[in-house]
Formats: structure tokens, sequence, C-alpha cells
């Protein structure tokens, strides 16, 4: 299978504790701004000043406030794969049926409640990256390389394509749910359930 690279946003990584503590809260800065003021208002400036560090802080990570949103919707996908990954721990094995689940309620649970997820969740509505990066990849490659010893399968491009395929017919029904209701419609997630579940029986069973 061939893996689709994520996006190296950082300038330095972080070395020492209180390098990676700052980071932290530039980036939780970052998501508290977005959901207050969009994306097209956000700067580094503000993300200084709200995270409490000097600008030189922000620039020694980012060199513009695009890289800085890529960082977090790198984060967001760090912190959903540890999510899933504790939900699925008292799953039966090898039932698809319980991962589904875990993977679309995680990510509407972050959707619902995460700062700064609604605009830039893992990168989907912040043309950041490179096409070759585009998120939607980057979810199916991470959950290709989560779910595949849990499904007892391949980590092959088979598994890859059904999870592609899997991720965008959510992301689309669920950005749906969202415009219909910002809480998301719940109907429309009902049948973007059913949807996906018809798919991966005839894949997965």
């Amino acid at each position: 299978m061939k893996s689709v690279p994520q996006a190296t946003s950082l300038r330095r990584a972080p070395v020492q504790r209180r390098s990676a503590e700052r980071l932290t809260r530039i980036l939780d800065a970052c998501a508290d701004l977005l959901d207050e003021v969009g994306y097209d208002a956000l700067s580094t400036r503000a993300v200084a000043e709200r995270a409490g560090v000097p600008i030189g802080s922000v620039y020694r990570f980012f060199g513009n406030k695009r890289q800085m949103a890529d960082a977090l919707a790198q984060r967001n996908l760090e912190r959903y794969s540890e999510r899933v990954t504790e939900r699925l721990k008292g799953a039966r094995r090898g039932d698809w049926r319980a991962a589904m689940d875990a993977v679309l309620d995680e990510y509407l649970a972050m959707k619902r409640t995460a700062p700064g997820f609604s605009l830039v969740d893992f990168g989907n509505q912040i043309p950041v990256g490179a096409r070759h990066a585009e998120p939607n990849h980057r979810v199916a490659d991470r959950l290709t390389v989560l779910l595949s010893d849990y499904l007892v399968r391949a980590p092959d491009e088979d598994l890859r394509r059904t999870f592609l395929i899997a991720v965008e017919t959510a992301d689309t029904l669920v950005h749906l749910a969202f415009r219909v209701d910002p809480e998301g419609d719940a109907k429309v997630i009902d049948e973007t359930r059913v949807l996906l579940r018809s798919y991966l029986a005839r894949v997965l069973d």
C-alpha cells in the first residue's frame, strides 16, 4: 500500500518540555480563535497574544497561519485516533460494525465539542498542505493502520480503498447534517450510518 505522507508544518519540533507546552498553548489558542473569528481573520499575532507567548515563539514553529492550521489538523487526527483506539478496547476483535460506530461517533463528538474543529477538522475546509496529502487520504491511511489488526485484515490497498470511500462518503454527509442543523441533523446522521453499514457489509463481511 502506498502511504500518503502527512504534511510537515512545523519549522522545528519541540525538544524540551517547556517548548512542547508552549506549542500546545499556541495550538489551543489557534483553535479557540478559529471558532471566534474564523480563518480569514486569524493572525499569528492574535494567536501569540491569546497563548501568552512572544510572537517570535509562534514563528519559531510556524511560518504563517496556514502552517499553524495544518498542525492543528494533524493534532486533531492524533487525538481522534486515540479516541477511536480507546473506544474499541472493550469491543470484540473483528467486529467491523463496532469499529464503524467508533469511527463515526468519535468524529461527531469532536465536531460538536473540539475547539476549532468545525473549520479545520483534519484539514478539510481550509486549503492547507499539498494535494497529495489531502485530509481524507490522511484519515483513510490512519484508519487502515489503526484498524487492520482489529479487523483481522491485511493493511493493503483494498482495505485502504474501502476506508477512503467510506471516509469520503461520511465526510460529505456529515457536513450536510451540520449544514441542516448546527448540532448535526439526527436523521441525516442515521441515514449516513445505514449507508455506511450497507457498503461495509458488502466489503467486510
